[in-house]
């Protein structure tokens, strides 16, 4: 049965575990790029809004799975390098996994083992998706397809023709239109607002001068009302040949 243990285990496992093996995956990209003299590389961290950038590491606002590399360019162009870059997520993650598995059985990390034996799975959870050649949901190869791609006929996947890796400068310039967009329709959102605001005040101060002219109607009304009424009991007292016609 699901149990409270069993929530908290799937809490851990999808908030930290995971975030971290995704992590280690793309920093096997900025590993082995940096070997390959990579231009203008770049490891993005969550997603949405820009809270800091501090060299190659760009950290958004919202943090969980979504993590990528990208760069504009390799100086070391070759087969090899090409290779070794999408082996880079791969062998990151296998080596991590490894030396976690060993220290684990060593008796070093025994006293999280559930947690580390997790690690350990998910780590070679994105190894294996990782490393056997196969074409994603959306028909793009994954690291796999590409070594053997380039292994096999020295060139990148036929049906890819887009980049499998983005180019930082074109990311760059895509969170910046982004950006804009969301300060557009802050600024749209902020204009409504205020002209609901103004369009309540004047709403507010028709209804108070039309619930003045009531008041001021009734009022009016009040003094007819008990002028009526004096005048009629003064003609009632009196005499009847001193009434006027």
């Amino acid at each position: 049965m699901f149990g409270l243990s069993d929530l908290i285990a799937l809490v851990i496992s999808a908030f930290i575990i995971l975030p971290v093996v995704v992590f280690i995956r793309e920093a096997g990209y900025l590993i082995v790029s940096a070997l390959l003299g990579a231009k203008n590389p770049r490891l993005t961290i969550g997603s949405g809004p820009r809270v800091f950038k501090i060299g190659m590491f760009d950290v958004r606002k919202y943090y969980h799975l979504y993590s990528w590399f990208a760069y504009d360019d390799l100086k070391r162009q070759s087969k090899f390098a090409y290779i070794m870059l999408y082996a880079g997520p791969i062998l990151a993650n296998v080596i991590v996994a490894f030396v976690v598995n060993a220290l684990v059985a060593n008796g070093v990390l025994d006293q999280y083992e559930t947690f580390w034996n997790r690690f350990v799975f998910y780590g070679f959870y994105f190894v294996l998706f990782d490393a056997v050649p196969m074409k994603t949901a959306n028909g793009m190869p994954n690291n796999g397809m590409i070594i053997y791609e380039m292994l096999r006929y020295g060139k990148r996947t036929d049906f890819n023709d887009e980049p499998f890796l983005p180019s930082t400068t074109e990311v760059e310039e895509q969170y910046e239109e982004e950006m804009e967009k969301v300060e557009e329709m802050k600024e749209n959102q902020k204009d409504i607002i205020e002209d609901d605001e103004d369009y309540s005040a004047e709403q507010q101060e028709k209804e108070r001068r039309e619930k003045e002219d009531i008041e001021e109607s009734k009022e009016r009304q009040k003094e007819e009302l008990e002028k009526a009424k004096k005048l009629t009991i003064k003609q009632r007292h009196e005499p009847k040949g001193q009434r006027p016609e």
